[in-house]
């Protein structure tokens, strides 16, 4: 699965928003989304499976439960792809600003 084919999925982004913020455990993780999109268990599995296998994400058991790491890897990869766009964005938004501050500096 290619990695925005991860990232498009809305519960997948949210469980990794939530492990940005530290290590959940997998209880935690769906009890947050069961809240917040109304999916059972089985369904949360199966996205923190597909988060694991894909490498977005890492387990690691302490005692019965599984506490789940996101991993920066596939984030580099995408940084690295997106790249590629950001030379055709970046001369426009250094040239936004420029016009930006030239407006404020000309109101005086």
């Amino acid at each position: 699965m290619h990695a925005f084919d991860i990232l498009g999925d809305p519960v997948r982004r949210r469980i990794l928003e939530l492990l940005s913020q530290g290590e959940r455990t997998s209880g935690e993780i769906v009890t947050v989304i069961h809240d917040e999109f109304g999916i059972s268990q089985a369904a949360v599995s199966q996205h923190l499976r597909v988060l694991r296998e894909s490498g977005f994400a890492s387990v690691r058991p302490d005692g019965t439960r599984r506490i789940y790491i996101v991993e920066a890897e596939p984030f580099r990869d995408i940084d690295a792809w997106l790249d590629r766009f950001r030379r055709v964005w970046e001369p426009k938004l250094d040239a936004l600003s420029t016009e930006v501050s030239r407006g404020k500096y000309g109101r005086s």
